[in-house]
């Protein structure tokens, strides 16, 4: 049997865990009296909601955060790479208690009182996610809510001079601990900066903060006849978006963030500004620094404002369904059809574990077959519409497909596009209490995906637990959710060895350890061994050059220096 890749789990738990009592409330917190510049987005009248309830031991207070962060920076940071013992951190040169001190009281005199909060239940939210894979237990030390591009600048000045760790925060549904705060350190929270600030219509973009939703940015530009196409999670935003370089449903056709980001603005570790480029579609004038920012979570750079690229709102369009008896009829049809190329807007990948969670959360108005499908989204002309769903059916019959399903109208296929959208959730909604749901992804050529998914399928199945697999297959990415009891070590123990297998055999097909959801704190051994060590030096080498006292969201994609 050949040896794992990958850790089967992480040595230091007292750093990173997963098991973690459920946390009910889930939505964004907005200060109910922060001061407003422009208050027509309307965010000021949000309300707190309250967790059920979080244990004795997460009850953090602003003293003690302080005082847990400093020890986090003279111990070091004990986590994944301590399996090679060879491999040896420097701890990074954080500053004291006091030092924490001054930063927030120098910023609460420059921003506001209401503007930089310590509040327990609001550090909790920032520093700890049900959604990901793993969590740092350290908390951030306090929390800050920017209003423009000159207080993300204060802000940054200020935690340079004390050299406080900064993480920005947009929508908080990261799945590899992105957000995370393992240093301690000034969460930057962008929920006042939601605006769409210019819009091009002729030019086909626009200017937006990082925090603006997808859908509510496509939602305010619809009267234009354009839209944004990258569609992840409906919770997610645009800072996070370009954070790890997201895609969505729409990949096949669209493609992936980067290919729809005309430049930032960004805030540098010391409070310098930079915008990476002009306004052009097109460029050859120097560094692609819009590129490198793009995916690299906020290690490199705080984005302020984001100019994106739009498209035409498609003249039809078109949801079909169609199921097979075998998931790998199911990956064998997408990969054909893509090799062929037949036209689609959109093509996703479910097996019959996440149709059944489909049926019973309900919604989409008829039960669909228990068994591996496909969701297709076809647009254009009406002519175009019409010929890649004949092509289509005739492929899919050659592997095995039973009859094509249409949504009857459009109510039906929103209802329907919305189930497969919301399949985490609900596959969530559906968890018995003291059970995690872990969801990662891999990505692979498209030639080898009946391979994977085939060999993957079993390997949950075989796990006897619930467990799906669904994604965007059609650029060669998907995602295993797996629902497990996080008081069994045993079961645990297993989940671990199925997820890394997953991705081992991903890079062992010359595949990645993630196609959307990022490196994180989740994923750092996975990059060390898709791309080496020597690879990785060259990305520390880039981060010192910006960040050289490791402020940016530290301990992120890899490592503190070796």
């Amino acid at each position: 049997m050949r040896a794992p890749l990958l850790p089967r789990g992480f040595s230091t738990p007292r750093i990173l865990q997963r098991g973690r009592p459920r946390v009910p409330q889930l939505t964004r917190w907005t200060p109910s009296t922060t001061r407003i510049r422009n208050n027509s987005n309307g965010n000021a009248g949000k309300e707190e909601q309250q967790r059920d309830s979080i244990p004795n031991s997460l009850f953090w207070t602003p003293t003690r955060a302080l005082l847990v962060s400093t020890l986090a920076a003279g111990l070091g940071y004990g986590y994944a790479s301590n399996r090679q013992a060879s491999q040896t951190v420097t701890k990074p040169q954080y500053g004291s208690v006091k030092d924490f001190e001054n930063a927030v009281a120098e910023l609460r005199a420059k921003l506001g009182e209401d503007s930089i909060s310590t509040d327990e239940d609001d550090l909790y939210r920032h520093g700890y996610s049900e959604w990901s894979s793993l969590n740092a237990e350290r908390l951030p030390v306090a929390i800050s809510y920017p209003q423009t591009t000159e207080d993300v600048v204060e802000i940054a000045k200020v935690c340079h001079k004390y050299r406080m760790p900064m993480i920005p925060f947009s929508g908080g549904s990261s799945l590899e601990a992105n957000f995370s705060a393992p240093y301690g350190g000034m969460t930057i929270d962008f929920a006042m900066m939601n605006k769409v600030l210019e819009i091009h219509e002729n030019d086909m973009d626009v200017v937006v903060q990082p925090s603006i939703g997808w859908m509510d940015l496509n939602e305010q530009i619809k009267g234009t006849g354009l839209f944004f196409p990258v569609d992840p999670g409906p919770s997610a935003m645009i800072g996070g978006m370009v954070g790890t370089n997201c895609s969505g449903t729409n990949a096949v056709r669209y493609g992936t963030m980067k290919d729809w980001v005309i430049n930032l603005t960004v805030v540098l570790a010391d409070g310098r500004v930079i915008k990476t480029r002009r306004r052009p579609r097109k460029t050859s004038a120097g560094y692609n620094l819009t590129g490198l920012l793009v995916g690299s979570e906020g290690t490199l750079g705080i984005v302020t404002e984001a100019t994106l690229k739009l498209a035409p709102i498609p003249e039809e369009t078109r949801v079909g369904v169609v199921s097979f008896p075998t998931i790998r009829d199911c990956a064998s049809t997408a990969q054909q059809l893509i090799r062929r190329g037949i036209q689609v807007q959109c093509m996703e990948i479910l097996d019959d574990v996440q149709m059944d969670v489909i049926n019973r959360a309900g919604g989409t108005g008829r039960t669909w077959s228990v068994s591996p499908t496909l969701f297709f989204k076809f647009s254009g002309t009406s002519a175009g519409v019409e010929d890649s769903i004949n092509l289509t059916r005739e492929l899919a019959k050659t592997n095995h497909a039973q009859a094509f399903q249409f949504a009857k109208d459009e109510r039906e296929a929103h209802d329907l596009w919305s189930a497969r959208k919301q399949s985490l959730w609900s596959m969530m909604a559906l968890r018995k209490e003291g059970s995690e749901v872990w969801s990662t992804d891999v990505a692979v050529p498209i030639s080898r995906l009946p391979d994977i998914i085939e060999i993957s399928k079993k390997e949950l199945d075989d796990l006897g637990i619930f467990a799906s697999i669904l994604g965007h297959i059609g650029d060669g990415n998907f995602h295993s959710s797996i629902m497990y009891d996080r008081n069994d070590p045993e079961e645990k123990t297993r989940v671990e060895k199925v997820v890394y297998d997953m991705v081992d055999r991903a890079l062992e097909m010359e595949g990645s350890c993630t196609g959307e959801h990022g490196i994180g704190l989740g994923k750092k051994d996975s990059l060390r061994k898709e791309l080496g060590e020597e690879t990785i030096d060259i990305m520390r080498s880039l981060k010192r050059s910006l960040d050289p006292n490791w402020l940016l969201n530290p301990g992120k994609i890899f490592d503190i220096e070796k």
